[in-house]
């Protein structure tokens, strides 16, 4: 990789992400619950709203999981100069930032330091998820009401 750089970094049900800074090592935010630096990120990151800017190096958040760089949104989007990116990154170490799985998220991180503006593939696919499933839900008791509401006007 290289400076500036996004790492997505394959977990067994999500993807992580981070930016590359060089020499080996990334910044990623960490849900706060987690206690000491994580290497991965549990299923209690979907509740924490407190996260950790922490500089790790790859190798150690990456663990025995797969990963890749990913500057997916380089062809819609206009990367900040490297340098920037890097000094935007560096003041954000160690500081505490509002953590939210769908709305502001580590892809949303890495993201607004890259492109100056968070996006997320991951938490959109999961909003669509979540919105459907309502809608399916929602679809399937108006017909059970309406199936039994039918029952009774027959009886």
């Amino acid at each position: 990789p290289k400076p500036g750089d996004l790492i997505e970094i394959f977990r067994p049900a999500y993807q992580h992400w981070a930016l590359y800074l060089g020499d080996g090592y990334i910044i990623n935010v960490t849900p706060e619950d987690e206690g000491p630096p994580a290497t991965f990120a549990s299923a209690m990151s979907v509740f924490s709203r407190k996260a950790r800017v922490r500089m790790q190096l790859l190798k150690d958040v990456v663990g025995n999981d797969k990963y890749r760089v990913n500057n997916k949104y380089d062809n819609t989007r206009d990367p900040l100069p490297v340098e920037e990116i890097i000094r935007r990154a560096e003041r954000l170490i160690d500081q505490e930032v509002s953590y939210d799985v769908l709305g502001n998220n580590c892809e949303h991180f890495v993201t607004l330091l890259r492109y100056g503006e968070g996006v997320s593939d991951q938490a959109d696919r999961a909003i669509s998820t979540i919105g459907f499933v309502t809608v399916a839900a929602g679809a399937l008791s108006l017909l059970g009401f309406l199936r039994s509401r039918s029952r009774d006007t027959q009886h």
